[in-house]
């Protein structure tokens, strides 16, 4: 390829590569195995334009976004990537190449750019401004000036030769140009084809005896079920019509109708029957008993039992409190309150100590934080610093690499330098070595070949042994067992990876653990069914206590009410009293004439009197069962 396809190729490469998506070093390697069709100079010097245009691609930046920004307004941005190539060429590889060298490959392309971008690279006043104080802030201003600007300048008086030259081409306009020579190109040699392997016969296929046919009969239904069927209908039709004259044909002397005589005896019998008969009879079952004894115990569930052990217990409670407060005078505090003020106290300090210890907690915290921020900026400086060691050592490295790579390229053109030179000589010492050989090899032919077929037939016999003990230790069957050592682990490199006994050990020891919380689990609760139990019967002991107390209440209250009813007969039957009441009776019959005149024109305010107190005796007791209720669930509540 000539200097203009090459650089073409690096701008395409430049052109295609993706920075953000692609590695330099893995693009670099699919592009020299594209490649291979070139020789190995054209194949180096593509890839190490494109990788050091790469490397190098913040300091062509710079200079090709200022020679934009000068001469922008009469270029294409797609010429971007062509001007970095030059300028890397420029930069890094003038001395390797040469100015003879480097004003083919100026010439080679286009002539008004690169006259263009030339003097404005080598411009001395370009360098020693804008350019260098760019570059300054890449990298330090001591290695900028010793590495990139001095040779540059340096190269100054060279180059502008080559921009003169470019400018009288420039000058010369459109002259004809001449059509370049046509080179040589080689042609392959017209061998003979190799005739291709026929195929191998086929393998005959054996041929399998003819089956017999399935019999018909298989698919067909059977005869049976309709004969069967035709059977049943015939039967059937027969005994309908031996019914039917059987029907017909009846025996005249039985008369089946009754007399009147026995159906009024039935219907006799039927109303005697019917009389018998007490759906509408209103059972009773007497008078209710006047005293009602509690001979059947009622079975009460836990519910039940705590409600009214609760109900007893606070009844005596405020039984306690109203002796205790008869006792000691209305003026002193209950302990009721002075409990409540204790655990109000006890509430507000196990509060603020909440806070306190809720406080400190935060405070450790921010402090944690604060160490833990302190250890990790630490952590990333080392790190960094770190970087900075490997960068530099990578770096070093590198242009130790370059240095010897740009070594090895200048001897290997002084090699061909000097071959060229000694061109002639050396196309006479080979030939004379040519038909030396050609005689050495007719000579040592004969020999090789006769060797050949030997050597051919003893390796044609040792590969069908070979074939046959291949054979051999195909048709044994392998024993495919695999020993398992429990000990081992499975070899992923994990934190929680473990052997098959270290995972046994663990599931025991797990199970047991389960075991005993589950042990302890149930001993707790049978303790505490057996508290529940011993808190029940408790409970029932005092409410049957209470129950027996409040029975001989009732009965003493009904001994009393008796006594009294009867202390009011024996005194309604005395004579002083009945003349008393005489007297009081001839009293109220003189004022009732006066009085019902008065009672007729208040009878509608009476009658809304009573209305009204029989709405407030019912408020009332509503309002006292609400009362009961309330107090009933507090003092179970207070008690639990």
């Amino acid at each position: 390829m000539n200097y203009k396809e090459l650089v073409n190729e690096v701008t395409r490469l430049l052109d295609d590569f993706q920075e953000d998506k692609q590695c330099i070093d893995s693009f670099t390697e699919d592009t020299a195995k594209d490649l291979k069709n070139l020789s190995s100079a054209d194949q180096k010097f593509i890839i190490d334009a494109l990788y050091g245009c790469n490397m190098h691609k913040k300091l062509l930046d710079v200079v090709v976004s200022i020679f934009y920004n000068h001469h922008g307004k009469k270029l294409f941005r797609v010429d971007r990537n062509l001007f970095i190539v030059v300028c890397y060429l420029a930069m890094f590889c003038l001395d390797d190449l040469g100015v003879e060298h480097f004003s083919r490959i100026i010439k080679s392309l286009d002539i008004s750019k690169m006259h263009k971008f030339l003097s404005f690279f080598f411009n001395i006043s370009n360098l020693t401004t804008h350019i260098q104080r760019e570059w300054s802030h890449i990298y330090d201003a001591a290695v900028v000036d010793n590495n990139w600007i001095t040779p540059l300048l340096r190269w100054c008086n060279e180059i502008e030769v080559l921009l003169d030259q470019l400018a009288k081409k420039i000058s010369r306009g459109n002259l004809p140009k001449q059509s370049p020579r046509k080179n040589t190109k080689p042609r392959e040699f017209d061998l003979t084809q190799p005739k291709t392997r026929p195929l191998p016969a086929p393998e005959v296929i054996p041929q399998k005896d003819k089956l017999k046919p399935v019999p018909a009969t298989t698919h067909r239904t059977p005869k049976e079920p309709e004969i069967l069927d035709e059977m049943k209908q015939s039967n059937r039709q027969k005994a309908l019509q031996i019914l039917n004259e059987a029907n017909s044909q009846q025996f005249r002397c039985a008369n089946p109708q009754k007399s009147e005589k026995t159906q009024n005896t039935i219907s006799q019998i039927l109303q005697s029957r019917d009389a018998e008969l007490q759906f509408d009879k209103l059972y009773t079952s007497g008078s209710p008993a006047t005293q009602k004894m509690n001979s059947l115990p009622v079975r009460l569930n836990t519910t039940a039992i705590l409600r009214e052990g609760a109900l007893y217990n606070r009844q005596l409670e405020e039984e306690l409190q109203r002796l205790e407060r008869l006792s000691q005078g209305a003026s002193e505090p209950s302990t009721f309150l002075q409990w409540q003020k204790e655990m109000k106290e006890k509430d507000l300090q196990e509060e603020l100590a909440e806070l306190e210890r809720r406080r400190l907690e935060g405070r450790i915290s921010h402090e944690e934080a604060v160490l833990a921020r302190e250890r990790v900026l630490e952590r990333n400086h080392h790190k960094a610093q770190q970087t900075k060691e490997e960068t530099a050592e990578l770096m070093r490295k590198y242009a130790e690499k370059r240095l010897k790579e740009e070594k090895e390229m200048r001897e290997l053109v002084q090699q061909v330098a000097d071959g060229h030179k000694n061109s002639k000589a050396a196309k006479a010492k080979l030939q004379e070595i040519k038909q030396r050989i050609v005689k050495e090899v007719s000579e040592q032919s004969r020999e090789l070949l006769s060797q050949a077929l030997e050597e051919a037939q003893a390796e044609l016999s040792r590969k069908m042994e070979l074939i046959c003990q291949i054979h051999a230790f195909e048709s044994v069957p392998l024993v495919r067992q695999k020993f398992v050592d429990d000990t081992e682990t499975a070899g992923h490199d994990l934190l929680c990876e473990m052997s098959l006994a270290e995972l046994r050990e663990r599931l025991a020891v797990l199970s047991e653990s389960e075991q005993c919380e589950l042990e302890d689990r149930r001993q707790r609760i049978f303790q505490e069914k057996q508290l529940k139990e011993q808190l029940l019967l408790e409970q029932l002991d005092n409410i049957a206590l209470q129950r027996s107390q409040a029975e001989q209440a009732a009965l003493r209250s009904q001994e009393e009410k008796r006594m009294r009813s009867e202390l009011r007969e024996a005194v309604s039957r005395d004579e002083r009293v009945l003349a008393l009441q005489k007297t009081l009776d001839m009293k109220k019959n003189e004022q009732v004439l006066p009085l019902t005149m008065k009672t007729t024109l208040n009878k509608k305010q009476v009658l809304e009197e009573q209305h009204w107190q029989e709405l407030e005796h019912n408020f009332e007791q509503q309002i006292y069962r609400i009362f009961q209720q309330s107090s009933k669930t507090n003092g179970a509540l207070y008690k639990k």
